[in-house]
């Protein structure tokens, strides 16, 4: 199979296969909210396990450990797209339900942008970096969507047009990747920084939006299966790549 077609399939499943979390929400509500938290515990321990025992030893084999400084850049940048989204339509510590939905779906269609790129460029430097890459992307998409869904629905938005907008939000990402396909040639020098980089927003990710979540469930027996569930999900990216590899 052609690099192409790997980059297409795994895309797609870092995207629009991911709307299953939000189509959760709509037609089991109550099913999708009671496991949105293990959901995310293993997403948050699939993005840790990618960004360390795969991206970042590939970063530093190729680019040595200056490479780290890109790492830290990846995880700027995250916080200071999250941080202007909220500027942008929070005031005096308040948001408009209806206005955020909307920021919500420019925040996922930039979200998903970077993720493409970053599938992209994780098939670039190889087919198994590429399959861990997009299956830590996909694992992540699955609870953002069901939270994204939940705000929008909030918001007074329709459930048809909330699945239309996502749709499109989520071919951002195999755009995203196919561009990346495209101007290969042309992103050679870029690959190991733009890989770091990937690391620092895996990092951000599970650290800033997904772990906090996880900590808002204080009984002991729940916190501790969800514990569990992370470890899972990071030794689930493991043995992806060791099967691959």
């Amino acid at each position: 199979m052609s690099l192409f077609l790997w980059i297409l399939i795994f895309s797609f499943l870092g995207s629009v296969f991911c709307l299953i979390g939000g189509l959760l929400l709509i037609w089991k509500t109550e099913w999708a909210k009671k496991i949105a938290l293990y959901l995310i515990s293993f997403a948050a321990g699939a993005l840790i396990g990618a960004a360390f025992l795969h991206l970042l030893p590939e970063a530093v084999e190729e680019g040595g450990a200056g490479v780290f400084i890109y790492t830290l850049v990846g995880l700027l940048v995250m916080f200071l797209v999250e941080k202007m989204l909220l500027w942008y339509h929070c005031h005096d510590g308040e948001c408009r339900v209806h206005t955020f939905s909307y920021t919500i779906l420019f925040g996922d269609v930039i979200h998903n942008f970077i993720d493409g790129i970053v599938i992209g460029v994780s098939f670039l430097v190889s087919i198994p970096l590429g399959i861990t890459t997009a299956l830590a992307v996909a694992f992540h998409e699955i609870p953002q969507e069901i939270g994204d869904f939940a705000v929008m629905l909030h918001g007074g938005i329709k459930k048809t047009k909330v699945l239309f907008y996502n749709l499109g939000a989520a071919l951002m990402t195999i755009l995203a990747a196919v561009l990346t396909y495209v101007f290969a040639s042309s992103l050679q020098k870029l690959i190991i920084p733009l890989i770091a980089f990937a690391a620092g927003n895996f990092i951000y990710i599970a650290a800033s939006d997904l772990i906090p979540e996880i900590h808002k469930e204080t009984k002991k027996s729940k916190a501790i299966l969800q514990f569990f569930i992370l470890i899972t999900g990071i030794l689930t990216i493991w043995g992806a790549e060791k099967i691959l590899g």
